[in-house]
Parts: C-alpha cells; sequence; structure tokens
C-alpha cells in the first residue's frame, strides 16, 4: 500500500515502490501541487516536471491509469486526460497494445547537467580557530543592548522603515557616521555624501562600476588584501601592483609603472597586512598624483579604531584630498561582521554615478539594524564598546606576543602593531618557501601565511596572525603550538648536512 508523506492543504507526496512493470507505481517520488487546476493538470504538471528534469527516463513504461489513479489518490479520467497532455506535449507516446512511454526528448528540451561541483578551497571557510583573521568578541553588553535598541525600532518603525528606502541608507546612521568620522579620523563630511553599504567589499565593487571600466588599471599595494584584489579582478579591472616600504605604498614607483591608472586601493592609516602606516609625505604625494590624472582614491580605513599608543590617526580623506578620495570604513570589527553594516564618504562629483549603482544592486539598505546602531552610536554605547574593545584586544596582542617569543625561542621575529587586530611573525630568512605551509599545518592552527597577499614572491615569510575575538586559553595554546612547531622546524633545518 502507498505511503502519503508531507500532505499539506496544498502538496500531496507519494512515496513510491522500487519496481517497473505493467501496473507498477512509479519508481520516483510524484509531487501533486493542489493549487493548480483540477486533478487532471496536477498529475500532468507533476509528471511533466519529473519528465523534463530527468527523474523519468526515456522508454520508461508509464503505469497504466488505473494503477496511477490509485497511487496518487485521484479519479482514473484524470490520469488518463494527463497522458494525452504529455502526448500532446511529446513528452510521452502510446504504443498499441503495451502502454504509455516516455518519449525521447529532443536536445533543447533534456534536463541540463547536474551542477558543476566547487574545487576544494572555492568556498572559504569562515574564521573560527585560534589566530584565524576577522573575529569579533561577541560582548554580552553589545548583544543586550543591539537586541533592545532593535526591538524598539521593529515596535515603533514608521513607514519609512518599513517602506522602500534612500539607496544611501538610513538618515539617522549617516548622521552618526559623519559625526563620528569628524571626531575621531579627521574628516568633515556631509551625511548626505555617506552611503550606508553592506561590507567594504560591495563599497569596492560599487566604485569599480560607477566610476571606473573593464580593463582600466587600478595600483593596488604589494603585499596587499586579497579579498580586495579578487574583487577588482572580478570588475574587470587590470591591477598593477605597486610596493610597500615602511613609508607605505611607493607612490613614484607607481606612477611609473602606471601613470595613467584609473584609481588607486590603499589602505594608508594601517596598511594590510605589514601594519606600516603611510607618512603625510606619500600622503600628499598620492593626493597630487590622483589629481594630476584625474584618478580616484578608494581609502579602506583598516581597523582604524583600535589603535593602542598614541592619538587616532587622521584619515587620508581628511587631510584635504576629499575631492578625489572616497573613504571605506565598517562596523564589522566594531560590532561584528554578520551585522553586514559598513560604509563609504563619496565626493559630490561621484555620489550620483554611485547612487545609482547601488540602486541598480540591492536598491537600498536595510533600515531597522542600521536604526538600532544609529541609537547605540547617539546614545555613547558604541565608543564606549571600543574602548573595552580596546583594552581585551590590548591583552590579547601581548599575550599572543609573550607566548610565541618564549614558545618559539627566538626563531620568529614578531612586530608589535599600534594598532589593528592581527600581528606579523617572520620565519628566518635562510628557510625554504615551503616552510611556513608546513609549520602551520603540523602546529594545526588557522594562520594566514604572509606569502599570500603578495603579488609574486614575497621578500620574507611568515604569519599573519589574528589575536581579536579569541578566548585568552585559546589564543595561548595556538600561540605556544606554533611557537614550537617553529623552533622545531628550525632546529630540524639546522642539522641536515
Amino acid at each position: 500500500m502507498d505511503k502519503v508523506v508531507g500532505t499539506s492543504a496544498n502538496y500531496r507526496q507519494i512515496m513510491p515502490t522500487t519496481f517497473n512493470r505493467p501496473g507498477a507505481v512509479l519508481d520516483i517520488p510524484l509531487r501533486l501541487d493542489h493549487r493548480v487546476g483540477n486533478q487532471a493538470l496536477q498529475v500532468h504538471a507533476g509528471l511533466r516536471a519529473a519528465i523534463l528534469d530527468g527523474r523519468l527516463a526515456a522508454g520508461l513504461r508509464l503505469p497504466s491509469s488505473r494503477a496511477l489513479a490509485q497511487q496518487l489518490h485521484v479519479k482514473r479520467n484524470a490520469v488518463v486526460i494527463a497522458y494525452e497532455h504529455l502526448q500532446s506535449d511529446g513528452l510521452a507516446e502510446a504504443r498499441t497494445g503495451s502502454g504509455t512511454f516516455v518519449a525521447t526528448l529532443p536536445a533543447t528540451m533534456r534536463p541540463a547537467d547536474p551542477p558543476r561541483r566547487l574545487p576544494y578551497g572555492a568556498i572559504k571557510p569562515l574564521p573560527g580557530k585560534a589566530l584565524a583573521l576577522g573575529k569579533t568578541y561577541a560582548d554580552p553588553r553589545l548583544l543586550a543592548r543591539l537586541a533592545a535598541a532593535m526591538r524598539r525600532r521593529i515596535m515603533k518603525g514608521d513607514d519609512l522603515e518599513f517602506g522602500f528606502g534612500d539607496p544611501r541608507g538610513h538618515r539617522m546612521l549617516r548622521e552618526q557616521v559623519a559625526r563620528y568620522l569628524a571626531a575621531n579620523r579627521g574628516i568633515m563630511c556631509d551625511p548626505d555624501c555617506v552611503v550606508i553599504i553592506n561590507g567594504t567589499q560591495q563599497g569596492l565593487r560599487l566604485c569599480a562600476e560607477a566610476l571606473l571600466h573593464p580593463g582600466d588599471t587600478v595600483w593596488m599595494e604589494d603585499p596587499g588584501y586579497p579579498a580586495a584584489r579578487t574583487t577588482l579582478h572580478a570588475a574587470g579591472l587590470r591591477i598593477c601592483s605597486v610596493p610597500v616600504d615602511m613609508e607605505g605604498l611607493d607612490v613614484t614607483r607607481g606612477a611609473a609603472a602606471a601613470p595613467a591608472a584609473r584609481a588607486v586601493y590603499v589602505t594608508p592609516s594601517h596598511q594590510f597586512p605589514t601594519g606600516v602606516t603611510m607618512t603625510m609625505a606619500r600622503r600628499t604625494a598620492l593626493v597630487a598624483w590622483a589629481r594630476a590624472a584625474n584618478a580616484w582614491i578608494v581609502e579602506d580605513d583598516y581597523d582604524s579604531e583600535f589603535r593602542y599608543a598614541g592619538p587616532p590617526l587622521t584619515a587620508l580623506a581628511g587631510i584635504g584630498g576629499g575631492d578625489r578620495v572616497i573613504y571605506l570604513g565598517t562596523f564589522s570589527k566594531i560590532l561584528a561582521p554578520g551585522l553586514r553594516l559598513a560604509y563609504m564618504v563619496v565626493p559630490p562629483d561621484a555620489l550620483a554615478a554611485i547612487v545609482a549603482a547601488r540602486a541598480g544592486h540591492d536598491r537600498f539598505p536595510a533600515g531597522h539594524m542600521a536604526g538600532a546602531v544609529a541609537d547605540l552610536m547617539d546614545s555613547g554605547f558604541v565608543a564606549e564598546h571600543i574602548r573595552r574593545m580596546r583594552r581585551r584586544y590590548r591583552t590579547a596582542r601581548d599575550t599572543v606576543i609573550a607566548t610565541l617569543r618564549a614558545a618559539s625561542a627566538g626563531t620568529l621575529d614578531i612586530i608589535t602593531p599600534e594598532q589593528g587586530l592581527h600581528l606579523l611573525a617572520h620565519l628566518p630568512a635562510d628557510l625554504p618557501a615551503s616552510a611556513a605551509a608546513l609549520i602551520r599545518d603540523h602546529a594545526g592552527v588557522e594562520a594566514r601565511l604572509l606569502a599570500e597577499t603578495y603579488a609574486e614572491h614575497p621578500p620574507r615569510h611568515g604569519f599573519i596572525l589574528g589575536f581579536s575575538g579569541h578566548d585568552l586559553p585559546d589564543l595561548t595554546a595556538a600561540a605556544q603550538a606554533l611557537g614550537q612547531a617553529t623552533q622545531q622546524y628550525c632546529d630540524r633545518t639546522a642539522t641536515l648536512p
């Protein structure tokens, strides 16, 4: 007896037996949509879908009308009509004395090949284990305040928050961002020129689509942020890798290599991954080049909120280059990446093109979360949260550095960052290029390799280690494992002839 499962007001799915002879049931589950006309149309639609997607193969004998009617709990005449419709569609054929069979489909109607399996590594795993980049601490106080603010926004939301919104995003959050940037990054901007986005990668893609053309050349720091490089490549842009030294991006070498570049992507306040701060001379030179070349500067203010020594640095957009600089900032490291909240400050001359591109993507960002975060900024809670996290992350940084130095016995050259949420640990220069990956695998940690951020061959090898958002015991254990693995590798290498 057939077993009916998944029964609802609209659907019935029949679980079949597993043989195929005259009078037998179908060897597939057949789904009837009771919202589709009468029983004949329902049976026809279910069979048609099964044939077109390949679940009923060409040459297969269909059950008799009586057997299928009993299986589907429909009238026999409904099956007869459905079979006639399938024959009219060219999906079935009647053979006198033998029954009804699934027809051979023309090439244009054959089922598509199964989806291509993505190669291993095509989808990057989410950061998890200690020393992974991109983690933030899920502060219970933040979660409680954010939940309360979100609840109030939903309960008291007006037509502006529940209806179609401004492509630039929630007005109150744009105003709060403008105030924050004026006080902390030295950027004086009109809230009308602030655009709320779903992440800095979306902002970079909007710049590429609105202001550039496929084939245009863009400068990019080398080493640099791999995700940005991927976004620029996907937009069809040509990337000119420009070296970074202790003063930041080398503007002179960039101008020599690609003087007609249309844009530059740069992380001047806290360069990824080196942590170098671009000098004022280089910043001035970069703005001067952009104006002379009529090019855009896309400034990604990477981890600028977490500075452990000295006052906040003035952003590139705040030193007089606002007419050529597009500023990207995010709440991912301040609050949480899962909120998908970031922002960009756009020069007036580029605003219309950026807004038009945004409207063509996802039309406008969600309003309730943006409004809730604006409420927390207005109350001063976000500034207080940043101060608490700065202290927490400074402790985490110091713990990782102390543990690495002790466990590696000096074989790792560790750079103490004054800003940001990651640090660099260089390997000895005489080790082979494969050493970093081997050490990481032996330690079983989730460290990013420094070599992965270079366009070509890196001058030194080592690790980029994240210390934010992880519990101290986990950080200590991971740093201990990485340090010991490095020392053991170096000791084995030293004993080789």
